[in-house]
């Protein structure tokens, strides 16, 4: 028997769900095949759909990708300030577990991170999200600095952890061989990053 699709369809349709399932289904096909083997009207079938449907909520296939960037940048955002939520804000640990969840994230969803950070789809919305979860660091590290504001200073430190994080995400999910010879756990070579360059030591 053939297996089901992830996506609900038709049979599971109500009134208000069409425009998650097409970004369901988009998001799917992200991840399997990356945004340059990604069709409208495959997503159309995942969802159960006609290809007339994504009409009704989306200009263009380019909008349908960019509605999968929104979603990804929204939930890295939440899950960032889930992981530091444990520990006081502004602290070391705080920030070390926002940083290992960044990795995770991009692990767990290449697709759409790699997305996420492409030249390819520049948009406000987009850019708001992006600098929405950018701040969630910010704040932190404005705090750890005993700031009541972001200043030169903080930007200063920030940029580091950001650009260090990041590397290191694309680092993994581009299997570079370095990672593989590694021993150490994503977890502690964060850690040891984070405090080495908030620290100096």
């Amino acid at each position: 028997m053939k297996q089901a699709t992830k996506v609900t369809g038709k049979a599971g349709y109500h009134h208000g769900d069409l425009r998650q399932q097409l970004v369901t289904a988009t998001r799917e096909l992200v991840e399997e095949k990356g945004p340059e083997g990604f069709s409208v009207s495959e997503a159309c079938r995942r969802a159960g759909v006609s290809t007339a449907a994504p009409y009704r909520h989306f200009s263009d296939k380019t909008d349908m990708l960019a509605a999968v960037i929104l979603e990804g940048m929204t939930e890295m955002t939440e899950r960032l300030h889930a992981a530091a939520s444990p520990f006081p804000h502004g602290s070391v640990e705080g920030i070390i577990a926002s940083g290992v969840s960044y990795v995770a994230f991009a692990e767990a969803h290449p697709g759409v991170f790699r997305m996420m950070f492409s030249e390819d789809y520049k948009r406000d919305d987009l850019e708001e999200a992006g600098q929405s979860c950018y701040a969630g660091l910010l704040l932190q590290v404005a705090a750890y600095l005993g700031k009541t504001e972001v200043d030169e200073d903080v930007l200063k430190a920030s940029f580091p952890l950001w650009t260090f994080v990041h590397g290191m995400s694309f680092l993994r999910i581009d299997g570079k061989a370095e990672f593989a010879k590694m021993q150490t756990p994503v977890e502690e070579l964060v850690a040891d990053a984070t405090r080495r360059l908030l620290t100096g030591r």
